[in-house]
């Protein structure tokens, strides 16, 4: 892999120590993967912040890391395992948020800006259509991909790290033309009418065509809601990191159309659905949460019309940015939301949070959640649209 000088003093160690393991760990990518060079990303997500995942050995990596290394670029972070202000209301243990503060600290010493989101996109880190970049979180780097029409591969927490330290990522994969095209045609033979039903297409096409590359047709309207969905359920049960939808996203005109081709119908997404879910139906549950990817100012505002006057019988939270936790202050979302007993979790999310053996049973309105429910914290869960979640928090029991 060609670099230029200035790598090459980089790869030396003449700019310190972090610099040079990052650039180490970035040509042995890019020799890998058949890179011809590096090229300039303009913006990092970094995933791999909750302890409850790294561990203290993530977290002395970064400490080493934070001696003598800053990031070149704009860098945020994915989701820690708790909300850094108010975990204790959370049922996060001391000892664990010591450790996580920890993390937080050694990212902040490295000058990356403590999000602590997985849409990074709806704050503030948004790129534009063909802009370079190096993410790191499933869900962003499919949006990122699909939606807005950014380039990046789907990076690991040390190869994003290594991106941020640089402002740099190896020119392969998802950054070349090539690498972009659909390989099925998958023709949608029904109305998709819920955020839980696109989260459904994506387990259909996780399951059908694994990681190829859909150009989806027959989909006529989507939110920015639905679409969230979409790459979170994809990137969790197929593991792409980019679609195409005919004449809704943005590389959908330049492409050819692949001669494989699949169809989904109703069938197909009731099936779906019925596979996420476990057999809850009439008995109790313990556990609500909407927020995976989390939740934007539209479905928080949602939400509080829905509570409003009302009281939650079970533990329930909002996991959003605490950005956008600000807007629901701002709003007055936040008082309805409160005063009805639901509890906001900045900064985290049920897949990353140190949930296993608290909670039984997850209702959600997210895929992706039910995938990590059930496969790391052993809970049963069932799938819902926001109003069908809120019920059950409202009710103590899940009542289609």
């Amino acid at each position: 892999m060609y670099l230029t000088k200035e790598e090459e003093k980089m790869l030396n160690g003449e700019y310190g120590e972090a610099t040079r393991k990052a650039m180490e760990i970035l040509v042995a990518l890019g020799d890998i993967f058949g890179a011809d060079r590096l090229i300039e990303v303009s913006s990092v997500q970094v995933a791999g912040v909750s302890y409850d995942n790294i561990g203290d050995a993530g977290l002395e990596f970064l400490n080493e890391l934070a001696k003598d290394g800053k990031v070149k670029v704009t860098t945020t972070l994915n989701p820690a395992g708790m909300d850094i202000e108010n975990w204790k209301s959370l049922g996060i243990s001391e000892e664990f948020a010591e450790k996580q503060i920890q993390v937080i600290e050694a990212f902040k010493k490295l000058g990356i800006i403590p999000t602590c989101t997985c849409v990074p996109y709806l704050i503030g880190n948004l790129p534009r259509f063909g802009e370079h970049i190096a993410w790191s979180e499933s869900s962003a780097v499919a949006f990122a991909n699909s939606v807005i029409g950014a380039r990046t591969n789907r990076e690991g927490g040390p190869s994003a790290l290594a991106a941020a330290l640089t402002g740099k990522t190896p020119n392969y994969g998802l950054h070349l033309d090539e690498n972009r095209q659909p390989e099925v045609l998958v023709k949608v033979k029904t109305n998709l009418k819920f955020i839980p039903e696109f989260g459904a297409l994506g387990y259909v096409l996780g399951k059908r065509i694994g990681n190829k590359i859909p150009l989806i047709v027959g989909v006529k309207h989507t939110t920015t809601e639905e679409l969230k969905s979409l790459s979170a359920s994809i990137a969790t049960y197929g593991g792409t990191s980019i679609f195409h939808i005919a004449k809704i996203t943005p590389e959908s005109k330049k492409i050819k159309r692949p001669k494989e081709k699949i169809e989904v119908d109703r069938k197909d997404i009731e099936n779906a659905l019925k596979e996420i879910n476990d057999e809850i139906e009439g008995e109790d549950i313990d556990f609500v949460c909407v927020g995976c990817p989390h939740a934007s100012i539209k479905e928080i505002e949602k939400i509080a019309k829905l509570l409003q006057n009302k009281k939650v019988k079970v533990e329930t939270w909002i996991t959003t940015a605490r950005f956008i936790k600000k807007l629901a202050d701002e709003a007055g979302y936040t008082k309805i939301i409160e005063e009805a007993g639901v509890k906001f979790a900045c900064d985290t999310c049920m897949v990353v949070a140190p949930l296993k053996g608290r909670f039984k049973t997850l209702v959600t309105d997210s895929a992706k959640a039910c995938y990590y429910g059930k496969n790391k914290n052993n809970f049963k869960v069932k799938i819902g649209t926001v109003e069908e979640c809120i019920n059950a928090a409202v009710n103590g029991k899940w009542k289609k």
